[in-house]
């Protein structure tokens, strides 16, 4: 073993001895030693500008960097190879079959995800590692229940999704501290892979989630070229696309863009966790209260203007901006249900396309054709880095625009204990990517869920079609008369209770918890193995 690292599981044993080699220990303890200190720091920083904003100063965009972003002559690095074009990218969790499947599914890119689509269950976070070196090396064909599953020629551009700065993996200590889960996922990732890639006309392609400020930025830049150097790789071989999915973020786009422009994709609109931290970072703000999650929707006015100045930012920058994931997926035996569905996909495609994307998510790869053929005609080059948008001015006042058509309804409320309930108890169970009604549902639906309930009972909202007050009593009555009806193969009685328990004490704080996944890793660490002193989070 390597000196100050201990490893605090016995699960998926296998796969530890061929992923936690002795080398790939150290390249842990190197990035840990290095750079937790700052990772620290960031995340103290991200609760100091919280208190000034629950003091009601308004975020705006950063004076301090005026001249980065008055500066034209600065642009990122050009696309790495398999990136030209990303018309379409596919997005799921690393188990195997969903690999193979993503791989083939005739989308430019597939985003392996240790992040929101994924559980990570000490097993799903190795023999996911295990499965994306298997995938590299063509080695990944199996067979199961009598079907085999066989990689095609040519498949997906592989991009990985790393867990965010805030999480931490507690089944791995460094001088008794656990490892940032960024760095894990990262650190694994790249040091068994990053020279086969490139020996294959690839390259190591990173989405980095849940960024707050452009020195979180400049972090994964100090751990790139760390990285770079530490296994003998040129600089500038990484690419990652930053996903702009929190509202501070959306007024440093630039500042993100620049701290990586040695290795910069891209940036992606986040939608689903960019409304719950919207709602999160104005906690305090009595204004910003949203109507029902289906009416916040891509054309309202906030989302509008972010999604604008994505592109422009983007596209002076001469990188991708990519759209957001169209969650709908096929709905058998209803043909005219799943007509429906699919004009919602096609719309949405349409408008990404027509408002200056570069590409688009989709989450099943059925979704494909329709995707592809609205960009086909749509976009007739490999990207749109020429729609420079330059008729765009977004104001401070337009990305914090709270004006939403809409109401609370019960039907509202009731559908978000039941998404909340359900996705974490399946979470809870190892799976973090799960159909609900039709989408595919992942951590940024469950948060944005548990968020709007916080933020109903805290102000007294009350439901348009019943006038029922919506107090955390009203919730209770909804999680016991909805959890019962949710048990099925993934969410189990117990697991329900600890949601149902959970969801009760949230919406009954002062303030929400920053992230459910981190309030709830424990139970997972705890069911892994991982002794209680590792583990930061408790219920």
């Amino acid at each position: 073993m390597v000196e100050g690292v201990q490893i605090h599981s016995q699960q998926a044993k296998e796969a530890q001895q061929q992923i936690l080699t002795e080398d790939a220990l150290k390249f842990l303890a190197a990035l840990h030693r290095t750079f937790e200190s700052t990772r620290q720091n960031l995340l103290v920083a991200r609760e100091t500008i919280q208190q000034r904003l629950d003091a009601g100063q308004q975020l705006d965009f950063p004076a301090e960097t005026a001249h980065i972003r008055a500066d034209p002559s600065w642009i990122c690095a050009p696309p790495g190879p398999g990136l030209e074009d990303r018309r379409v990218e596919i997005t799921g969790p690393t188990d195997r079959k969903m690999v193979i499947n993503a791989l083939n599914s005739g989308t430019k890119t597939f985003m392996a995800d240790f992040e929101d689509a994924n559980s990570p269950t000490f097993a799903n976070m190795l023999n996911g590692q295990v499965n994306l070196r298997d995938a590299i090396r063509r080695q990944i064909d199996f067979e199961s229940g009598g079907k085999a599953y066989k990689l095609k020629e040519n498949p997906a551009v592989l991009i990985v999704r790393p867990r965010g700065w805030h999480l931490d993996e507690p089944r791995v200590t460094v001088d008794n501290a656990p490892m940032s889960a960024s760095l894990f996922d990262f650190a694994l990732y790249f040091f068994h892979n990053a020279h086969e890639l490139v020996k294959r006309g690839s390259g190591p392609y990173f989405y980095l989630p849940k960024m707050e400020h452009y020195l979180e930025a400049r972090l994964w830049n100090d751990v790139f070229n760390f990285s770079q150097s530490y296994i003998g790789m040129p600089h500038g071989t990484i690419r990652a696309t930053v996903l702009i999915e929190t509202l501070p973020a959306a007024f440093q786009m630039e500042e993100i863009l620049f701290e990586l422009r040695t290795h910069s994709a891209g940036l992606n609109c986040g939608r689903w966790d960019y409304i719950f931290s919207f709602i999160k970072r104005r906690r305090a703000d009595r204004s910003a209260v949203l109507p029902d999650r289906k009416d916040v929707t891509m054309e309202v006015g906030f989302m509008d203007a972010y999604v604008r100045l994505l592109i422009q930012t983007c596209h002076k920058r001469r990188v991708a901006a990519m759209g957001g994931m169209s969650a709908q997926i096929p709905i058998k035996n209803d043909p005219k249900a799943n007509e429906i569905a699919m004009n919602k996909v096609r719309a949405d495609k349409l408008r990404e396309v027509t408002n200056g994307h570069d590409g688009t998510w989709i989450a099943h790869p059925l979704i494909n054709d329709i995707a592809m053929e609205i960009f086909n005609k749509y976009m007739l080059g490999p990207n749109q880095y020429h729609v420079r948008r330059e008729d765009v001015k977004v104001a401070a006042a337009d990305l914090l625009n709270t004006k939403v058509p809409g109401q609370i309804t019960v039907e509202g409320v009731r559908s978000n204990v039941a998404t909340s309930l359900a996705y974490s108890a399946a979470w809870l169970g190892g799976n973090g990517c799960i159909p609900l009604n039709w989408l595919m549902e992942d951590a940024a639906t469950a948060e944005i869920t548990r968020i709007q309930l916080w933020q109903w009972v805290k102000y007294g909202m009350r439901t348009a079609d019943s006038g029922e007050v919506i107090t955390a009593a009203y919730v209770d009555r909804l999680v016991d008369e909805i959890a019962p009806t949710l048990k099925s193969a993934v969410i189990t009685e117990e697991n329900l209770d600890i949601v149902s328990r959970y969801l009760k004490a949230q919406v009954r704080r002062e303030w929400p918890s920053e992230f459910l996944t981190s309030d709830l890793m424990g139970y997972l660490a705890v069911r892994d193995g991982c002794p209680a002193a590792w583990q930061r989070s408790v219920l």
